[in-house]
């Protein structure tokens, strides 16, 4: 079964209601309005000025497409979004590529990218769990925006970051780049105070994940051992900040922090958070030192498939 909104299709043949991640239907509803009603970010700012819950922000911003500045996406590439959510990426993808396909697990936020992004005629969005659905072609570019840390949600296994980095690997052409987006499981946010992003927990990811917690982040060197022993070469670190979701600045290994650069304390949004020491005097104390690529709050990593 397929549908289209405006040029976008959506595949439906995999899909089969496992909607398990929702931010509320009440508010995703409201945003998924808003998306049909207009596709102007001037409308949509006017939405975030009255509702200052962080779904709203972080689904309507379009401060969260300077996450994909870096990437490395010309005019006859064809990107897989995984994860592609509500769109709020899709189109800055769009903009620069051949044909996106994204995978969305939800059907609803699936609704909100084509009506998000309708206007595009390069754009399929296959509904339904990346784990069930063929992939059956290669691609120029993958991407993985906030998407990795929930790997073991849907890929089943005792091993599934290795295990969902192999499945890439295999859908990427020679010479093909994969893009992951996450926090970094010890960003100087967590040690000053700001809980876990996704459980909502003081220090849990410096302290250690429970068995429970269905999340993993990773550390800089954790990233990097799990892409190289999964085939991935040429390896390139980004340090969005405050961090991937809504970036302000980003840096890389050739360009950190100058000495006029503000890093200021950072909000948890949705969330309290206590105040163990001021983060932008820490930052401002590693300037000019390597340690601080180890304490930045998210990656954006560039890894490179070498072989056919």
């Amino acid at each position: 079964m397929k549908e289209y909104i405006g040029n976008v299709e959506l595949d439906y043949s995999y899909y089969d209601a496992e909607d398990i991640y929702n931010e509320g239907d009440e508010v995703e509803e409201k945003i998924l309005r808003t998306l049909k009603e207009t596709t102007d970010y001037k409308e949509h700012l006017n939405v975030i000025a009255e509702d200052d819950r962080w779904p709203i922000l972080y689904q309507l911003s379009k401060q969260r497409e300077n996450i994909i500045e870096p990437m490395e996406i010309g005019p006859e590439d064809v990107v897989l979004e995984i994860g592609a959510g509500m769109g709020a990426v899709t189109g800055a993808i769009a903009s620069r590529a051949k044909h996106v396909d994204c995978v969305e697990l939800s059907k609803r936020r699936s609704l909100a990218n084509g009506y998000r992004n309708r206007l595009y005629k390069n754009i399929r969005i296959l509904v339904g769990n990346y784990k069930k659905i063929p992939i059956e072609k290669k691609y120029d570019v993958i991407t993985l925006i906030g998407v990795f840390e929930y790997a073991q949600h849907y890929i089943s296994g005792q091993n599934p970051y290795t295990d969902f980095l192999k499945d890439i690997y295999r859908n990427l052409k020679p010479g093909g780049k994969l893009y992951i987006a996450i926090e970094n499981k010890l960003g100087m946010k967590y040690f000053a105070g700001c809980v876990e992003d996704h459980i909502g927990r003081s220090f849990a990811s410096i302290e250690g994940y429970h068995k429970g917690d269905m999340v993993r982040t990773f550390t800089k060197s954790e990233l990097e051992k799990l892409l190289t022993d999964n085939g991935f070469k040429d390896l390139y670190f980004y340090y969005p900040y405050p961090d991937y979701k809504l970036p302000v600045q980003i840096y890389s290994d050739d360009y950190l922090p100058q000495k006029n650069d503000r890093l200021p304390a950072v909000t948890n949004y949705d969330l309290d958070r206590i105040v163990v020491f001021d983060e932008e005097k820490a930052f401002e104390s590693l300037k000019g030192t390597e340690e601080i690529k180890i304490l930045f709050n998210s990656f954006l990593v560039e890894a490179v498939k070498i072989d056919g």
